[in-house]
């Protein structure tokens, strides 16, 4: 495994505590510099490091969720014009639409598509066979011999970072992968508590491990109600691991309070030092909209952060709009617990 790095909770210079103290609107203005120095531009997309990894990203990416919705046809045009217009960053996993998702972006991605794109996935099992059998069903999907990145998916259970790091546990298969070049690089997810994406990362570190991505809700009702955004994204920061936002729009929910409109959820993400801002596209439109979002970004003043943040504060304060923290309804693995194994 890598060298070790601090614990979010160890004592010392990098106690969870000092992580707390760090300010979020300190830590984007001070990556916000190194993102436009040293961003790439295609097709007007910027692009921004990912962590450590040496690698760049469109700051917008496709959510894959969401390629289950429409005809095969059109989620395979979805993918394309994204690659076309600029976006490089595709999300999957291994359980949306049973599948489904996976197979039509296989599909959409051959033809040399592939090449163009960082594709990431994630598998669900939490020990070494299962998140091993589940790879490999996901690589046949999509139609590659390998990931850019692979996510142990949907990190929300009490007992999830144990079974994780246990003998014979998920992360095996996952150094097992990268060791064979089926993955290049290796991350999780979550979107139900920062508390369990701490406890994951404290496990990472006690077991001498470093992870090069972490996937997260971040949106203009997060800072509100058990945020990320203050709790995770600094010691993410301190650590330079590729910040993975999602759920910018809260799967349309956060538009129904009526506070903010879709451009100014995406500008909120981007406006955070995340690497890409993924958001799932089920029609063209949806996708042109999220381009848009992109090629007019620009950063946003303290005023500005403050003003949204303002709007959202009453809507946002428990959590009714961000239901995926507050109930299982978007836990496909509380529902289906075999498939981690």
């Amino acid at each position: 495994m890598s060298t070790s790095i601090p614990s979010p909770r160890e004592n010392g210079a990098m106690t969870r505590r000092a992580f707390l103290k760090v300010s979020v609107a300190t830590a984007v203005a001070a990556t916000a510099g190194k993102f436009a120095s040293s961003a790439d531009v295609k097709a007007d997309i910027p692009y921004r490091p990912l962590g450590n990894t040496g690698e760049k990203v469109s700051v917008i990416g496709l959510g894959g969720a969401h390629l289950g919705r429409p005809t095969e046809a059109e989620s395979i045009r979805i993918v394309r014009a994204a690659v076309d217009s600029g976006a490089n960053f595709m999300d999957n996993c291994w359980d949306y639409y049973r599948g489904l998702c996976e197979v039509r972006m296989g599909k959409a991605l051959r033809d040399g598509y592939r090449d163009r794109v960082f594709l990431m996935t994630k598998i669900d099992g939490r020990n070494k066979q299962t998140a091993r059998q589940q790879l490999d069903e996901s690589l046949q999907r999509l139609q590659t011999d390998h990931l850019d990145l692979l996510q142990i998916h949907e990190v929300g259970n009490a007992d999830d970072p144990d079974r994780v790091f246990a003998p014979d546990g998920a992360i095996e298969a996952l150094l097992e992968a990268k060791k064979a070049g089926k993955t290049r690089f290796l991350g999780f997810t979550g979107h139900k508590s920062p508390d369990m994406h701490l406890k994951m990362l404290d496990a990472a570190a006690a077991h001498q491990f470093r992870f090069d991505t972490v996937q997260m809700p971040l949106n203009v009702m997060d800072p509100h109600f058990e945020s990320f955004e203050k709790r995770v994204l600094p010691y993410l920061l301190k650590q330079n691991i590729g910040v993975l936002g999602m759920k910018s729009i809260g799967f349309g929910r956060i538009l129904d309070s009526q506070t903010v409109t879709a451009i100014e959820c995406l500008h909120y993400a981007m406006n955070l030092p995340t690497s890409v801002v993924i958001t799932g596209c089920d029609s063209l439109p949806i996708l042109q909209q999220a381009l848009d979002a992109a090629r007019s970004f620009r950063p946003m003043s303290e005023a500005q952060v403050s003003a949204v943040l303002a709007r959202t504060a009453d809507a946002a304060k428990d959590g009714k709009y961000e239901s995926y923290k507050t109930s299982y309804s978007f836990d496909g693995t509380h529902y289906n617990p075999k498939w981690l194994g």
